[in-house]
């Protein structure tokens, strides 16, 4: 049995999310909280919100047991990129990009 949870259209790098997922991958969840709780990256806090979020799809509608739960599965995808101007010297325009991102995160129990 597993459980999913996901978060969508985060504003932050698909790239940066990447580094803190390779982290916590096949992780207890007790040691993934610790991990992304010392860990000083802006993705963390997205993450540790939507692990409590897992966890508790977890418990509350497969009845997995919280102590024996593991992320087996992390992954972000990129969402869409807003794109934004900004001004530059000689009447020139640059091009920002904004980009967002889509994170899943699957637990599962372990044997």
């Amino acid at each position: 049995m597993e459980a999913k949870a996901y978060l969508k259209y985060v504003r932050i790098s698909p790239r940066k999310v990447k580094i803190v997922l390779d982290l916590i991958r096949n992780q207890p969840i007790e040691k993934a909280f610790a991990i992304l709780k010392h860990t000083s990256k802006s993705a963390c806090e997205h993450l540790i919100k939507l692990l409590h979020s897992a966890v508790a799809n977890a418990e509350h509608n497969n009845h997995l047991d919280k102590t024996k739960l593991y992320i087996s599965e992390c992954f972000v995808c990129p969402g869409p990129t807003l794109k934004r101007i900004r001004p530059r010297a000689q009447g020139r325009a640059f091009q920002i990009l904004k980009r967002t991102s889509h994170i899943t995160l699957v637990v599962k129990e372990k044997e």
